[in-house]
């Protein structure tokens, strides 16, 4: 076990960092990805690992079929877009949105720590009570916490597109259990097109976590990511209308 790398997986909220959630605690609902400029609008803001040195996975707003979207693209990178919550915002809800990977990740295999890397991932964040995270993932989430000045969430869900594996396979992140994956585009998924998604986020929860809770925490956090750093590779992927609403 590389014991820094699993500090620096929780350190970063395993997809990114809280940075300004105090001064985000009016949002409820999530705002558009694009904007009117060629970057996010806030809240969603950059997040990355402490002290990080490998390149910037980089996110800007494009037009694409006419419509602005949200371009995704990782050389040899790691980052997050991060969209901050109220705390205690209700995981009773359904999370939406519409996306497409152009170039996928290749030799990527999210079993293993060397190919832990993905071209495009949405994530969603929980305030799990520390007190049911198993004794040594809470040890080193402890340590994390006091070498942070931010909120780390407790659990991170998260849905990607994977080109190796199949669809509603459920991934434990090899660096820390504390991020649980969903494939929801797997192998054989078609490139260059958009494709809707529409996920339960209670269900899903339930499902990635349930050997650790029976209910559903507190929702505090959206998240976009994408990271080729363990593949030495480059992928290019969009997504869009990234929405909460009723399940």
């Amino acid at each position: 076990m590389h014991l820094p790398r699993q500090l620096a997986a929780i350190s970063a909220a395993a997809v990114g960092g809280l940075l300004g959630l105090a001064a985000a605690a009016a949002v409820t609902d999530l705002a558009p990805l694009a904007g009117p400029g060629v970057q996010p609008p806030a809240p969603w803001q950059w997040t990355g690992l402490p002290r990080q040195q490998l390149p910037l996975t980089r996110f800007d707003v494009v037009e694409l079929d006419a419509d602005r979207v949200l371009r995704v693209r990782a050389e040899r990178s790691y980052g997050n877009l991060v969209h901050p919550l109220a705390g205690g915002s209700t995981a009773a809800a359904a999370l939406g949105w519409r996306w497409r990977v152009d170039r996928p990740i290749r030799g990527g295999d999210l079993l293993r720590k060397d190919g832990d890397d993905v071209a495009l991932r949405v994530c969603a964040m929980f305030d799990m009570p520390l007190s049911q995270v198993p004794l040594f993932e809470r040890t080193l989430f402890r340590i994390a916490a006091s070498r942070s000045s931010e909120k780390l969430p407790t659990a991170t869900l998260c849905y990607v597109w994977d080109a190796t594996l199949p669809p509603g396979t459920l991934v434990v992140n090899p660096h820390t259990q504390r991020v649980r994956s969903i494939v929801v585009r797997g192998v054989g998924a078609a490139l260059a097109q958009w494709t809707s998604e529409r996920r339960d986020l209670g269900a899903d929860f339930l499902r990635a976590f349930g050997d650790e809770s029976t209910r559903v925490p507190a929702l505090t956090a959206i998240a976009v990511a994408a990271d080729s750093d363990n593949t030495d590779s480059h992928s290019v992927a969009y997504v869009d209308a990234l929405r909460l609403g009723a399940p």
